[in-house]
């Protein structure tokens, strides 16, 4: 496999997980803001992944999310099982998981917390691909595993059969660029931003996507690069700004919260616009009144909201 055996490219949110004010899993409302988001028009879904709250997820709830997703798509866009797990054995259990309920790849970062070195890593990766068929995309993010992937490394890893992408959430601008220019022809690259380095990159140098948190903003994402592929750019900036006040409004550049939970701020965007959006799980908390209000107010300067929402 290599990046041309895959059609992934443009929008790919991380989709929230649901969940009610008992903290229970809320199917049906994980159903709707699927099929919200297959309607605005994303290029693809990323299941049970960081925006996800994977980690608060019993391993039952995961594999479920995956058949929701499998079934409620209907192969209309592609959808990617994330397998981010503590335990090498979970993430493998997971993308075997991802496979038998027809999901179209899996999604995996390095086990967090243990810290593995550059060859235990190859392993790691070595041992997901060779218990599933499914292509694979490898995820670098530093701010959750601890571990930066550099260009070296992500070579190494592109050697393995299965691997087609990768979304690279570097902090390190040179370390994305030398990425992208040393593997974009063999591996899809992800993690473009909408400023203008990243427009030229998208436009000119082959550049695939994002994978992002969540999908808030709705038709806004995709149409981004739908505008640039088309060549409408001041349509495609328009989109792009708003992506970037979101972000800037729920984080700093490094992805630390600005004033809540990034996920607690997604959900209630979500809720705002009558998207099941639903309550995070400890350790996140659901927003008070006066960040709610934070939230009600900035969705509405977007108008994405009414005033009185």
């Amino acid at each position: 496999m290599n990046r041309d055996s895959v059609d992934w490219r443009g929008y790919i949110p991380a989709t929230v997980t649901p969940f009610g004010r008992d903290l229970e899993l809320d199917r049906s409302g994980f159903q709707d803001m699927l099929e919200w988001l297959v309607e605005e028009g994303v290029h693809g879904l990323v299941i049970a992944g960081s925006s996800g709250e994977w980690p608060s997820l019993t391993g039952e709830e995961r594999i479920d999310l995956f058949r929701l997703a499998a079934t409620q798509v209907r192969g209309r866009i592609p959808v990617i099982g994330c397998c981010n797990a503590i335990s090498p054995r979970e993430s493998l259990a997971y993308a075997v998981a991802a496979e038998q309920a027809g999901l179209d790849g899996v999604i995996v970062a390095p086990p967090p917390y243990s810290r593995p070195n550059e060859r235990e890593i190859v392993a790691f990766y070595e041992s997901v691909a060779t218990s599933t068929s499914l292509p694979l995309a490898l995820y670098n993010w530093p701010r959750g595993t601890g571990i930066d992937m550099q260009a070296d490394l992500i070579a190494r890893l592109a050697e393995i059969e299965t691997v087609v992408a990768i979304k690279n959430s570097t902090g390190s601008l040179a370390s994305f660029v030398q990425t992208f220019f040393a593997l974009g022809d063999r591996m899809r690259i992800f993690g473009f931003g909408t400023d203008p380095l990243s427009v030229s990159l998208l436009v000119h140098h082959g550049g695939d996507g994002t994978i992002g948190g969540g999908g808030v903003l709705g038709r806004d994402h995709p149409d981004y690069f739908n505008f640039l592929w088309s060549g409408e750019y001041e349509a495609a900036l328009a989109c792009g700004e708003r992506d970037r006040r979101f972000f800037e409004f729920s984080m700093y550049p490094d992805f630390a919260p600005r004033f809540a939970s990034a996920h607690a701020i997604m959900k209630a965007a979500l809720d705002l616009r009558g998207v099941p959006g639903g309550d995070p799980r400890p350790p996140y908390l659901p927003l008070t009144a006066e960040e709610r209000e934070r939230v009600r107010a900035f969705m509405s300067e977007l108008e994405l909201v009414g005033a009185s929402a």
